[in-house]
């Protein structure tokens, strides 16, 4: 996900055929979404359209951070 992706997380796709979409635009915010989706829905009745929030995943920057604690046995002698 590039820097510009991440500052723009609202998505509006558009649903095409063949379970396919495409990113119309990205937005910031979501009442930006909201009022940018009425105009396309206007001037393309016919057409479906999706609005998603795209978040970053994190990923942690050691692999076994993540990853519980296991149990020792203790073993007397």
């Amino acid at each position: 996900m590039t820097y510009q992706d991440q500052l723009t997380p609202w998505v509006i796709y558009q649903l095409l055929p063949n379970a396919e979409r495409q990113i119309v635009t990205r937005f910031r915010r979501r009442n930006d979404v909201d009022g940018y989706l009425k105009v396309l829905q206007q001037t393309r009745p016919n057409a479906e359209f999706v609005v998603a929030f795209i978040a970053k995943t994190a990923t942690p920057k050691n692999p076994t951070e993540d990853t519980p604690p296991t149990k020792k046995k203790l073993v007397k002698a």
